[in-house]
């Protein structure tokens, strides 16, 4: 603060009918707003928490003049705002007095002092146990939005754990805290709190709201204590909250509703409340804000403990927007990585491998192609149990036929799976290799590029090379217009990577494919001297292949000359 404060300026009476002043001052209070003034020019050096700074705001704070109350409540805000640490009761004891006042600005400034304390662990336990949660109760049902905003706020932070300390000479009180803290939000959830939580989220001021679903939150880390907030009539509230245009909302709510969705009783209580649910969670998926993209799927995973078998039989409909939306739930579950194998588990292989050939809606084809495409992403049991269904050959089938979105998925999909050691030769003996190098001079670059990244996924440490070999000139011009495709100056410089890599996977195979480039035509890719620094990968990869085919040729030329001899 500076010179003076504002929460002292109106405390000395007020002017009578006479013009006079009246003394409207007791003497202990004259000289308490005199010391406090005082101590408020020096606050940088003032513990208002103890000692005579503490005596004099107590004084104003059990005035019986409302400016004084005033004065002391806002000194409180001010002061806390800045000076968070453990107090004791002498502090606590006349906040909570100011918050028993009739007076809105009274109650809105003490509110706000409590909160700023409650950010401290130690005095979380001391503030219930004074009886301050019953208080804060009740100044959530004030008609002010200041005073709701407040109180909720300081709910919250009653309900959060604070930081651990770090040496563990405290390890033993933090833990003890702990249960009490955790003791805090069993109250909370024991008392009328829950209800006015549920009933001020529903504000239109967005503070209000912010606050509210903060502390809902906060309430269901526990099995009882989300007990409580479903039978306080929270999760109508929270799904209906899913469209606000605040992240922070969004964030509140979809990870309380994941948590909530955690036991199983709640999850039929979820899935019978709001049909929508996994809709609002598959458009949150879509939202600019990550924590909020990572929370939906999550409460779509713990939503699909039990809606597995029901969503596999959407997908089985012959009603297309049943369909449509059975397939995009299904791709976004997909998408985190602990559901792979219980979606793979559950028969639901073979259905998205049938939807492949739904021509009627690319968007159904699209979703069913990633789905598989992040079924197979981390681990070889889920490749090898797709590509034993009948994928590949269903997408070499059709592959030339679908969108070029599709195509575009198909082409990611066989890039994923060519990444296992275990199926490359199988996926090679398939045709697949003819399939991809044809695509490589698709219109489109999201398929040209991923068809490229297949074919170098592929020929990485593969037993066999032959494939390759036949495929050099055929189909279409074969590898070689691939490579000289993408190893074109004018090239994108991520093609231009792609092209090398694959050529240094070529070289790395052995003699069959250095055959390939003793015979063929390969581009010579040489360092641009103004070259930028982020091409700089490219260009050394490209002068190593270059180097090495030099040597190969050398060498063989040399032999060929020994041999003429």
């Amino acid at each position: 603060m500076g010179n003076s404060c504002s929460c002292c300026s109106s405390c000395f009476g007020k002017r009578s009918r006479t013009g006079l002043y009246e003394p409207l001052l007791q003497d202990n209070e004259r000289e308490a707003i005199a010391e406090l003034l005082q101590y408020l020019e020096n606050r940088s050096d003032t513990n208002f928490f103890e000692g005579e700074p503490l005596q004099a705001l107590s004084t104003l704070a059990y005035s019986d003049n409302v400016d004084l109350q005033r004065s002391a409540a806002l000194a409180f805000a001010e002061i806390t705002e800045k000076d968070v640490r453990q107090v004791g009761r002498d502090t606590l004891d006349p906040i909570l007095f100011l918050l028993q006042s009739h007076d809105v600005e009274v109650q809105r400034a003490a509110s706000a002092a409590l909160g700023n304390l409650a950010v401290n662990t130690e005095n979380k336990l001391l503030i219930v146990k004074l009886g301050g949660l019953d208080q804060l109760i009740r100044q959530m049902g004030s008609p002010n939005v200041e005073v709701q905003c407040n109180a909720v706020g300081c709910i919250t932070n009653l309900a959060t754990h604070g930081k651990k300390q770090q040496h563990f000479l405290f390890l033993f009180v933090n833990v003890f805290l702990i249960f009490f803290i955790d003791e805090n939000k069993t109250k909370i959830a024991k008392s009328d709190a829950l209800r006015l939580l549920v009933d001020l989220a529903k504000s239109k001021d967005q503070r209000v709201q912010r606050n509210a679903t903060g502390a809902l939150l906060n309430m269901t880390h526990t099995q009882e204590n989300r007990q409580q907030l479903v039978n306080a009539g929270a999760i109508p509230v929270l799904i209906s909250l899913l469209s606000s245009q605040d992240a922070d909302v969004q964030y509140y709510c979809t990870t309380a509703l994941s948590n909530i969705a955690v036991d199983g009783g709640n999850r039929k209580k979820l899935a019978q409340t709001d049909s929508r649910l996994v809709q609002y969670l598959i458009a949150l998926m879509d939202t600019k804000s990550l924590k909020v993209q990572c929370q939906a799927a999550l409460a779509l995973r713990n939503l699909a403990s039990d809606g597995l078998p029901p969503l596999l039989r959407l997908l089985k409909s012959a009603f297309l927007p049943l369909i449509l939306s059975s397939v995009a739930c299904i791709r976004n579950i997909s998408i985190h990585p602990a559901n792979e194998s219980p979606i793979i588990d559950g028969g639901f292989v073979n259905p998205l491998i049938e939807l492949l050939a739904y021509d009627d809606n690319e968007e159904i084809q699209c979703h069913a192609i990633s789905t598989l495409r992040n079924l197979a992403a981390s681990s070889e049991r889920n490749k090898r149990a797709i590509v034993e269904a009948g994928a590949v050959e269903r997408i070499k089938t059709l592959i030339n036929k679908v969108p070029a979105s599709v195509q575009t998925e198909m082409t990611a999909a066989i890039a994923v799976l060519a990444l296992s050691d275990e199926l490359k030769q199988r996926l090679l003996s398939m045709g697949v290799l003819e399939v991809l190098v044809e695509l490589t001079s698709s219109s489109n670059m999201e398929v040209e590029g991923n068809s490229a990244a297949a074919i170098g996924n592929l020929s990485s440490k593969v037993k066999d090379y032959t494939p390759f070999v036949k495929a050099w000139n055929t189909p279409s011009g074969g590898l070689e217009k691939f490579l000289i495709q993408f190893l074109s100056e004018q090239q994108d410089i991520a093609f231009q990577h792609i092209g090398v890599w694959t050529i240094e996977q070529f070289l790395d195979g052995g003699e069959s494919v250095q055959r390939i480039f003793n015979e063929g035509q390969v581009p010579k890719v040489e360092q641009d001297e103004n070259a930028e620094d982020s091409d700089g990968d490219i260009f050394a990869l490209a002068k190593r292949v270059y180097h090495i085919l030099q040597q190969t040729r050398d060498s063989n030329k040399k032999s060929s000359q020994k041999k003429q001899r």
